[in-house]
């Protein structure tokens, strides 16, 4: 009777004969195995430390690092809120549909007049205006950066197209392109040279002060909030924009205008007045039933 040996010698001679390298083989696999799935984890560990948003990054960050550098703001008093514009069930219905009348007249408007804004305190007041905008723990984590000398705008304007013409082409993908054929856009962008201004919104991702570095709770929220109420203090002041966000303008254009590393670019706003033969594409906005749900 053949033993276990004799029956590998007798029908598995090549088994019998190479056992060794078979067997150093498939140790070599199974080692090749865990460091390709060690590789992919630490790569997909890294991809997603990347593309987590900026308020989860600082979120982790304040429990972290931060220690004895936090900056502990006091507890602030209360004063009495005065409510000084309360309406009758009429009035209020008139205000509401006459500012959503006004509202709905604002347009994205990409053909602006070089024809000077008369004076730059318009916009520093419209600029104050979003200021007003709610922020999370009261950080108003935004800044305003507004650029009217042609220099400026010519090298923001060089930016962009160079980057925007890679995104059209490349990054974007066919399906986002063809969506924007309605809006006769692409990567060039004339107004950014053609606006007397421009406003570049800026997120801080977390505050610096001497007393040590500060996280800024909801960030990116707090600064699109104010961003919204900026808009909406040009349409009021009479001026147009066209809300604008490169991809990946915003480190060389942080670079250029001197901002510090805790400032993420978010939106830029070339502001103006309207050019005479002006268009903007004949599009028609969602009704009430299709934005609103009630319980």
């Amino acid at each position: 009777m053949l033993d276990l040996k004799d029956k590998i010698e007798l029908y598995a001679p090549f088994l019998s004969h190479y056992w060794l390298h078979l067997l150093s083989v498939g140790i070599s696999f199974v080692i090749a195995k865990l460091i390709k799935g060690y590789i992919s984890k630490a790569g997909a560990e890294k991809d997603k430390s990347n593309t987590i948003s900026m308020d989860e990054a600082i979120a982790q960050d304040s429990t972290e690092d931060l220690g004895s550098d936090l900056y502990v703001l006091d507890e602030g008093k209360h004063i009495p809120y005065e409510h000084t514009n309360r309406m009758s069930e009429t009035e209020m219905l008139k205000q509401a549909q006459d500012f959503y009348n006004f509202m709905n007249k604002r347009r994205s408007v990409r053909f602006i007049s070089k024809e000077p804004v008369p004076s730059l305190d318009v916009i520093k007041t419209i600029v104050h205006t979003a200021g007003t905008a709610p922020s999370g723990a009261h950080m108003q984590p935004w800044t305003f950066v507004v650029v009217s000398d042609a220099k400026v705008k010519s090298e923001i304007r060089k930016i962009v197209e160079e980057e925007e013409e890679v995104n059209y082409r490349k990054r974007m993908g066919s399906r986002w392109v063809n969506d924007l054929k309605a809006l006769n856009t692409n990567w060039c962008k004339t107004y950014l040279e053609d606006a007397p201004y421009l406003i570049l919104v800026f997120k801080q991702v977390y505050g610096i002060s001497p007393e040590g570095k500060q996280p800024h709770y909801y960030n990116e929220i707090s600064t699109c909030i104010a961003a919204g109420i900026l808009m909406t203090a040009l349409h009021h002041a009479g001026l147009v924009t066209v809300t604008t966000t490169p991809l990946n303008c915003g480190p060389r254009l942080r670079v250029l205008l001197e901002r510090p590393v805790n400032e993420k670019l978010l939106l830029l706003l070339p502001v103006g007045f309207p050019t005479a033969d002006a268009t903007v594409p004949d599009l028609k906005r969602k009704s009430i039933d299709q934005i609103m749900v009630h319980f």
